[in-house]
């Protein structure tokens, strides 16, 4: 078996690099990325100047990339976000998980079965829940190439694992189905910069939520018994609040 410091990463979907960087603390080698949004590429590149960039990822064909022993992908979120409509893997955007499926496979497929080794999909909570856990169970079925059944009680539990003869796999739930706080070094005044010094304070409405889903994602999580963590619950309320002293002050 191999060391973390002969492993190889590849990272579609790869926004700022977050995999390479968490891969890089553990010695793995970033070999290629994917990523369309100019602006992330040059983040990436700045900071991983020697992986590849492979670009769109539905023109990627997996049998003719460097082999890799892992794939990773956050593949986008808001078809499956509680925050959205959660049209799930239907949807035009969250749908593209399959390309990495496809990806994976052609390798798999060129390497006989040997890369990747590993793969590591990472999503919202809401993947676990929308078209009610049925898109989860799509999910480990594109991985393992298996008949996967839902569970009993209907939820998913917080980890598990599946597979078969072929690629296998396993799985687990952030604590917290809403709010995940992650937290590296301790900070000091080095090496932390304060969040009023990266805020824009020109920010379009598009890029907030609405009151409207704000209060959808607060009624969903009363309809199933969940608590909202306080963080989330006043950020959600103070949105909500401030769309109507918007409204009032244009009357």
């Amino acid at each position: 078996m191999k060391t973390t410091a002969e492993m190889t990463l590849g990272s579609l979907f790869d926004g700022i690099a977050g995999f390479p960087l968490a891969a890089r603390r553990q010695g793995i080698k970033t070999v290629w990325v994917s990523e369309i949004e100019p602006d992330c590429i040059d983040i990436a590149k700045r900071h991983f100047p020697e992986a590849l960039q492979l670009g769109d990822i539905t023109q990627i064909d997996g049998a003719k990339i460097p082999v890799v022993d892992i794939i990773s992908f956050g593949s986008p979120c808001q078809d499956l976000s509680v925050a959205g409509k959660q049209t799930g893997l239907d949807g035009s955007r969250s749908g593209l998980f399959m390309e990495a499926v496809r990806i994976t496979r052609e390798m798999r497929e060129k390497t006989n079965g040997q890369y990747p080794k590993y793969i590591i999909w990472e999503n919202v909570a809401g993947a676990f829940s929308s078209n009610k856990g049925e898109d989860f169970r799509r999910v480990l079925e594109e991985i393992t190439q298996s008949n996967i059944s839902m569970p009993k009680s209907g939820k998913w539990a917080t980890a598990g694992m599946v597979g078969n003869e072929g690629p296998g796999g396993t799985f687990s739930v952030p604590h917290g189905d809403y709010l995940t706080l992650n937290f590296g070094e301790c900070p000091n005044v080095e090496n932390v910069s304060t969040l009023s010094m990266i805020l824009e304070t020109d920010v379009p409405d598009k890029y907030f939520l609405s009151a409207k889903a704000c209060w959808g994602i607060i009624r969903r999580a009363e309809t199933r018994n969940k608590e909202i963590p306080v963080i989330l619950k006043i950020a959600l309320l103070e949105r909500i609040a401030e769309e109507w002293q918007r409204t009032q002050t244009d009357k």
